[in-house]
């Protein structure tokens, strides 16, 4: 059964715009962007959030090896379009074991970023120190990509924030140790522009990251 679009800081049920206030509202964070209700990674999936979102949907493409799509999921009504935007992806890790990976692209304020990060605030804020270089670099629709990690996240992952295309670019991963992913020049793709190659992408089972960070 399909559920109901959440706050995507919290989880929590958001209100529905009405008399009282013209755009949702969840009652820990006020006004929010409305976490539609995760779908099953299928390329029909793909292309349904390609088409609603105003946000990059970025994923590593290639994707490495052995690696699959396993969910998406977006933020935003039917009124805005998608102003936040959430890819998971999984596969081997590069110690050994599962690694799972999701990217986020969002607008400012959003918050889903860094709900996967584990962190409070709706941006990186105090938890990026960008006076320091950027600890690794992504490859972003053809744009040499800055990434910070991002201190202050629990102990069972790693998280980096840049800007990528005027958007917050976050990438987070389960384990810590997959972050070592971050380092083999990985190439992001933002699937508006990817065309017929959608139909490639290789799906697997649905993540739960996506729903339970």
């Amino acid at each position: 059964m399909r559920g109901e679009p959440s706050c995507p800081r919290c989880g929590g049920r958001v209100r529905a715009p009405g008399l009282f206030a013209d755009s949702w509202q969840c009652a820990a964070h006020g006004s929010v962007q409305p976490l539609q209700p995760v779908i099953p990674p299928s390329v029909e999936a793909l292309t349904a959030v390609v088409q609603r979102t105003h946000v990059p949907v970025w994923m590593p493409w290639p994707l490495p090896v052995g690696w699959l799509f396993t969910g998406i999921a977006y933020a935003g009504d039917d009124r805005g379009g998608g102003r936040a935007s959430a890819v998971a992806c999984s596969g081997p890790g590069p110690l050994g074991g599962p690694g799972e990976l999701i990217l986020v692209a969002e607008e400012l304020g959003v918050g889903l970023g860094a709900r996967y990060a584990g962190l409070e605030g709706p941006d990186p804020g105090s938890y990026l120190n960008v006076e320091k270089p950027p600890q690794t670099k992504v490859l972003a629709a053809g744009r040499p990509t800055p990434l910070w990690h991002v201190s202050g996240t629990p102990t069972d992952r790693a998280a980096f924030a840049g800007e990528a295309l005027g958007m917050w670019l976050w990438a987070v991963m389960w384990p810590e140790q997959s972050s070592l992913l971050m380092y083999e020049e990985l190439v992001l793709t933002d699937l508006r522009d990817a065309g017929a190659e959608i139909d490639l992408v290789p799906c697997g089972a649905l993540s739960p990251r996506l729903m339970r960070p």
